[in-house]
C-alpha cells in the first residue's frame, strides 16, 4: 500500500478517538483534543491528495477511499455537535442524504459496463474543505465558550469559572449565531454539490438504462 492510502487510512483511524474526546465529558479539555484531531485528519486529507499526484501514486483504491475517509470524518463530526446541540438535524439530514446519494452513483458507475470510478469533482472538494473549516471554527469557539476565561486588562490576570452567556458567547461574540450561520451554509454548499454530481454522472443513474 502507498503513503497517500496510508494518510487516508490514518484518518479513518483518527475518527473514533475524536467521538471518544467529543462524547466523554469527563475528559479534561476534550474538545481541545478533538480539535487537534480533526485538524490531524483534515491535514491528511490535503497531504494524501497532492502526494499522489505529485508521484503518480493514483489509484481506483484511492480514489475510492479518499472521499470515503472524508465522508465519515465530516459526517461523525456533524453528528458530534448534534448531540451537543450546537447544530440542526436538517443538516445533518442533508448532509448524510447527499453522501448517501454521490455513494449511490458511485456503485452504480463500477457496476456498469465502464467499470468506472468516479472521483471527487471541483464542487465536491470545495465542499470538503468549506466544512472541514466550518467544522474547525465551530469547535474553536466552542472551545473558548468552554474555557470560560476573561482578561481583566486592567491588571492582566485571569479570572476563570465566569459564565458565559451561549447568545453574547465569548466577550460578547455570537458563538452560537455564527455556528449557525456557518452549518446553513454547509448545508447549502453539500445540497449544491450534490445536485451538480447527480447530474454530471445522470448516465449512470438513468431508469431508462
Amino acid at each position: 500500500m502507498n503513503l497517500p492510502n496510508k494518510l487516508t487510512l490514518i484518518r479513518i483511524a483518527i475518527v473514533p478517538f475524536f467521538v471518544l474526546f467529543m462524547c466523554i465529558s469527563d475528559i479534561p479539555l476534550r474538545f481541545v483534543w478533538a480539535l487537534l484531531l480533526f485538524i490531524a485528519a483534515s491535514v491528511t486529507d490535503l497531504l494524501d491528495g497532492k502526494l499522489a499526484r505529485k508521484h503518480n501514486l493514483v489509484t481506483n483504491f484511492g480514489k475510492f477511499l479518499d472521499p470515503l475517509a472524508d465522508k465519515i470524518l465530516v459526517a461523525t463530526a456533524l453528528v458530534c455537535f448534534l448531540e451537543q446541540g450546537w447544530t440542526y438535524s436538517w443538516v445533518v439530514i442533508i448532509v448524510l442524504l447527499r453522501e448517501f446519494a454521490v455513494s449511490g452513483v458511485r456503485l452504480a458507475a463500477v457496476s456498469s459496463s465502464k467499470n468506472a470510478v468516479i472521483p471527487a469533482n471541483i464542487w465536491g472538494k470545495v465542499k470538503t474543505v468549506f466544512t472541514m473549516i466550518a467544522i474547525i471554527a465551530v469547535l474553536l469557539m466552542h472551545i473558548l465558550m468552554s474555557l470560560n476565561v476573561m482578561y481583566d486588562i486592567n491588571d492582566v490576570s485571569i479570572i476563570s469559572d465566569i459564565a458565559v452567556s451561549p447568545a453574547k458567547g465569548y466577550f460578547g461574540f455570537p458563538v452560537q449565531i455564527i455556528t449557525d450561520i456557518l452549518m446553513y451554509l454547509t448545508a447549502a454548499v453539500t445540497l449544491i454539490s450534490g445536485v451538480k454530481y447527480l447530474y454530471d454522472y445522470r448516465e449512470y443513474i438513468d431508469p431508462k438504462k
